[in-house]
């Protein structure tokens, strides 16, 4: 299906900030620019810019427009519905350490469905409270037919677009269904260290995965957050 004319616009300016041409805090071109350059209405053009805004990549600034994002924010693993949005249910992180190849778990081999012994890509990001203190460790795990089209991913720096937008760019592949499995347990060692708390703590761990419209899983993502932190609420119709 062709995209509507305000999903062009936000594409071709996600686009333009992933080059480079557009760097964090630089002013984006006018409603007045677009709406000549597109020959839109300036209606189309801020529909363009609240996908963009929802997405977490552009911010309003009064009086001047919008302006790409300075301190990119990233989501807890989970709970990816349909009409969720990183700047409404992101947080300010920071990457930890250097994305590399791995083997990961068992339990993440059979989600992204690779070989015994084969190696994914992994990311890992410390989500981060108003405070600064830690909130959520969360490891995202890529399988290589992702890793190896998406060359970014194996950067350490943030990918300002964010990393479904990026991998649809680069693959044609979006999600389209997500699967979300939630356990407590006991905090291992290197997660006690990251989140600041003792050993034995319990947490909560959200493992998601994301899958295309195949069925072929995109990215499995582990968030780990300490249980005084955790809270999940869910608003339903009953009959």
């Amino acid at each position: 299906m062709p995209l509507l004319k305000y999903e062009q616009i936000a594409e071709s300016l996600r686009t333009r900030i992933a080059d480079g041409e557009f760097a964090p805090g630089d002013l984006l071109p006018s409603g007045r620019d677009l709406s000549e350059q597109w020959s839109v209405s300036r209606a189309t053009v801020v529909k363009a810019m609240d996908v963009l805004r929802n997405d977490g990549l552009v911010v309003s600034r009064q009086g001047t427009g919008f302006a790409v994002t300075e301190a990119p924010v990233a989501r807890p693993a989970g709970q990816r519905r349909a009409g969720s949005s990183r700047a409404a249910d992101g947080a300010p992180y920071r990457r930890l350490g250097v994305p590399d190849r791995a083997v990961p778990p068992q339990y993440v081999i059979d989600a992204l469905g690779l070989d015994p012994g084969e190696e994914a890509l992994r990311r890992v990001r410390l989500l981060l409270l108003d405070d600064g203190s830690p909130h959520t460790l969360v490891t995202a795990w890529f399988p290589p037919s992702i890793a190896d089209a998406c060359p970014r991913l194996s950067h350490k720096g943030a990918i300002s677009e964010g990393t479904t937008h990026y991998v649809r760019r680069e693959t044609g592949r979006s999600p389209v269904e997500g699967t979300d499995v939630t356990t407590v347990r006991h905090a291992t060692a290197d997660e006690a260290r990251h989140l600041g708390v003792e050993r034995s703590a319990a947490v909560a761990v959200v493992l998601h995965v994301a899958s295309d419209r195949d069925r072929r899983a995109l990215v499995c993502e582990e968030g780990v957050t300490p249980s005084h932190l955790y809270e999940r609420v869910d608003n339903y119709p009953m009959a």
